[in-house]
């Protein structure tokens, strides 16, 4: 019986995909969908699975690319400025168009001088991401009723997007505190282990900070650290009421900062440093809240590769092999309207 149910999907399968694939030649879709399901049928010694991974392989690679988009879907990086489409083998080229025009004011002087605009070309390689190799046996393919291929595939592109969201994070945040990129410690009580909590006022501080800088309202993002998040929780009840009513991405608008949580957000040092990525906190470290003007910033998105390989290349061990290779970059176009607020760190008293 479970062979019949696994034949069933096999050919209900291989009539969509078929449909598929003749709609996207320009043939009717019953002509695919008969094609397919007789070349489903043809035998091969491979069990139904195998047959589908080898047929559907570019599926798969773009069933895993959307992926990637709805991974974006309501996190801090949803709506920052796609540069996608700049990128040729997998290298972003970009234009700096340097300063800005000078503007005159009620001008009397004619002609108008001129001014010369410089531009220079910058390219920028995207980051390589890979998963390590997943075997499947052809025994676990022939022994359960779901699609094993398929589950494996969600997971390597799960594993892929959440390293690109903490990759994307920590190149966000600025490397220290500067004019242009503010880094503030927090000014809540001292809790036990030394960190002090943040308060409302220190999230008023960073506004202040990119008001100065002339950083626009609209679009100032603030992605909160799990830290920071549990001390806004217990100390302020309109920040909890509004974190508890939130069904979207973000939480709340807050003195003018679109407001995110992360829990992978970039560890500071106690002296208000970023730390290397994936780099382990050590005693009075802990991770940082971002803040960034999403203008300002940009990702970008390159090939997506699925590897696959036969258990019929295989005769010792009889397992496939699968993987994948995607390449994307996220990066500051400028270091200005970038900032972080860290946890302030005391020695406890003994």
């Amino acid at each position: 019986m479970k062979r019949f149910f696994t034949m069933m999907t096999a050919v209900l399968f291989n009539c969509l995909m078929g449909g598929v694939l003749a709609a996207a030649v320009g043939i009717a879709p019953i002509y695919g969908a008969i094609g397919m399901t007789t070349l489903g049928l043809i035998p091969s010694g491979a069990p139904l699975n195998a047959m589908r991974a080898g047929v559907y392989q570019e599926i798969w690679t773009r069933e895993v690319v959307k992926q990637f988009t709805n991974a974006e879907t309501a996190t801090f990086l949803d709506g920052v400025p796609d540069f996608s489409q700049y990128a040729e083998n997998d290298v972003l080229h970009l234009t700096d168009a340097g300063v800005d025009p000078d503007v005159l004011i009620n001008n009397t002087t004619y002609p108008i001088p001129l001014q010369t605009l410089s531009e220079t070309d910058v390219t920028i390689s995207l980051d390589k991401y890979q998963t390590k190799a997943t075997p499947i046996t052809d025994d676990e393919l022939y022994a359960v009723t779901y699609d094993k291929i398929a589950l494996r595939k969600e997971q390597h592109g799960t594993a892929i997007a959440e390293a690109k969201h903490k990759k994307a994070i920590h190149a966000y945040a600025p490397a220290s505190n500067t004019t242009n990129t503010p880094v503030l410690s927090t000014s809540g009580d001292q809790l036990s282990d030394g960190r002090h909590r943040l308060v409302r006022a220190d999230i008023i501080a960073l506004k202040k900070k990119l008001d100065v800088l002339g950083v626009p309202e609209q679009g100032r993002r603030l992605v909160l650290c799990p830290d920071h998040v549990e001390d806004l929780l217990l100390l302020d009840q309109k920040f909890a009421d509004q974190y508890y009513n939130y069904e979207s991405g973000k939480i709340a608008r807050l003195y003018g900062f679109d407001v995110y949580e992360y829990s992978a957000n970039p560890v500071f040092t106690s002296a208000g440093a970023k730390k290397s990525y994936g780099a382990v906190a050590s005693t009075g470290e802990y991770q940082a809240s971002v803040a960034f003007y999403a203008r300002n910033v940009f990702k970008c998105k390159g090939s997506t590769k699925m590897y696959w390989s036969e258990a019929k290349n295989d005769p010792q061990n009889q397992q496939n092999l699968v993987n994948f290779r995607h390449y994307f970059i996220a990066a500051p176009k400028v270091n200005r309207g970038i900032a972080a607020i860290y946890s302030k760190y005391t020695q406890p008293t003994q």
